[in-house]
């Protein structure tokens, strides 16, 4: 019995694998790069970083629905909640650019009654 030379490599199973891989990849980023809740942000052109640990996020999606950390709230509801948090809780504002400025005032508004000064207008970079 005579035994074969062995002089290549068939790497096309090795490239059917890969390209499944990139697949899958592909498909899950584009579902983390999106967040919780879908707002379309303004853009500015002096945005900065913010880390997010331990901060109060404060949503506004375009019909007036309020989020407080991934939680809907009702507008009553806001301030009793906002008082559970210490003043110096980071707050970072998202708020979509459709929304009536109302609503941003409001919130606004509860938060400097409530005497939080580290707020972030969360925008997009232009």
């Amino acid at each position: 019995m005579r035994v074969k030379k062995f002089d290549s490599i068939n790497v096309v199973p090795f490239i059917d694998i890969m390209l499944v891989l990139l697949v899958i990849v592909l498909t899950t980023a584009s579902f983390v790069a999106k967040g919780i809740i879908p707002l379309d942000l303004s853009t500015a052109t002096s945005s900065t970083k913010i880390e997010k640990h331990k901060e109060l996020i404060i949503s506004i999606k375009a019909d007036g629905e309020i989020y407080l950390n991934d939680k809907i709230v009702s507008r009553t509801q806001i301030e009793a909640d906002l008082l559970k948090y210490k003043p110096q809780t980071p707050v970072s504002l998202n708020c979509d650019k459709n929304t009536k400025f109302d609503n941003f005032v409001y919130v606004i508004d509860i938060l400097k009654e409530s005497n939080f000064k580290n707020l972030s207008i969360i925008t997009k970079q232009q």
